[in-house]
């Protein structure tokens, strides 16, 4: 899998880790810690470990501001708007109920800057999946704050569409038919024949 950058605040954590080991070097051998206090070399670590757990998982909280939508689309009936998630916050997609496409459209919301994912990669995702028929969200890998990984020809034509051809980093949101969903319905999701989807995705990996 492609290496990504360690967040701003990862590299300020390890600075102010590498100054902390070097002042306790400093120390008096007879310093003592007091009992059950955590130290600061202990306290940095465990922000490190907090940190990067953050960084690998999907974000679980609503954003605060939406601001403007960053897709507008109108469908043969409804409409919908998305706006893609942040470091810290899931996305949003508004459905005006009900929505409905006669063909699949993708939209890239945030262009990334990794490579480009090929047809048949392996991707690692966090992803929301919208029903257009009622506006209720399915399924969503933001609230359960886990990325998931799969092979894009493993998956619904209308998610590989909307993933293959963009660059890791990107988020990108798809209104998708039927057809390219699950046109014979998928009841434990509450997906009925006929209904289209709408899915907001962050693309964090992808190996060929």
């Amino acid at each position: 899998m492609n290496s990504s950058r360690l967040p701003s605040s990862v590299a300020l954590v390890a600075c102010a880790a590498s100054l902390v080991f070097t002042v306790a070097a400093c120390g008096s051998d007879t310093d003592s810690q007091t009992a059950g206090t955590p130290s600061a070399t202990e306290v940095i670590e465990s922000s490190i470990t907090e940190t990067l757990a953050e960084a690998s998982g999907c974000p679980t909280s609503a954003p605060e501001n939406t601001g403007a939508a960053e897709w507008t689309l109108r469908g043969a009936t409804g409409g919908v708007e998305v706006t893609g998630s942040t470091d810290a916050a899931a996305p949003v997609v508004t459905v005006d109920a009900p929505f409905s496409v006669t063909e699949t459209q993708v939209h890239t919301l945030q262009a990334g800057d990794g490579p480009v994912v090929a047809d048949t990669a392996s991707v690692s995702v966090c992803y929301m999946g919208v029903n257009g028929r009622d506006g209720s969200v399915f399924d969503s890998s933001y609230e359960r704050g886990e990325p998931v990984e799969f092979p894009l020809d493993g998956v619904v034509p209308g998610f590989q569409k909307a993933i293959a051809g963009q660059t890791v980093g990107s988020t990108v949101a798809v209104a998708m038919t039927s057809a390219d969903g699950y046109p014979e319905g998928q009841p434990s999701a509450g997906i009925q024949p006929g209904d289209s989807l709408v899915f907001a995705i962050k693309i964090l990996d992808a190996t060929a």
